[in-house]
Parts: C-alpha cells; sequence; structure tokens
C-alpha cells in the first residue's frame, strides 16, 4: 500500500470495472499499475478498459 494523501474511495468516478481492492483508491491503483508495468483502467476508453489489458500496448492500440 502506498501512503496516500487522502484514501477516501472516489467509486462513484472510477470507471474502472474489474472489481478489486483498489477500485476508486486512485493513488493506490496508480502504485500498484505501475509496480506491474501496467497503465490503470481509468486511462483508457469505456471499451479498452472491458479487455482488462493494461498493457502500454493496449493503451496505444484504445487510443489510435
Amino acid at each position: 500500500m502506498t501512503d496516500c494523501p487522502n484514501q477516501a474511495r472516489n467509486s462513484a468516478d472510477c470507471t474502472c470495472t474489474y472489481p478489486c481492492s483498489r477500485n476508486g483508491v486512485c493513488c493506490e491503483c496508480v502504485a500498484y499499475h505501475r509496480r506491474m508495468g501496467e497503465i490503470p483502467g481509468c486511462f483508457f476508453t469505456k471499451q479498452g478498459e472491458a479487455t482488462y489489458d493494461r498493457t502500454v500496448r493496449n493503451l496505444c492500440k484504445d487510443r489510435n
């Protein structure tokens, strides 16, 4: 877990559909995906996010 200045959940604004303990806690989500070499789901379009493929390659494909 990261040292988040504000650990309040913002699940209402979270666009990620993957059910996990970090859903709505942005700083934890970003830190987790960064450690994994991935991009958080909120960077993707709705269609791209639904693939659960969080690779940089998929982000580029999704955004083109």
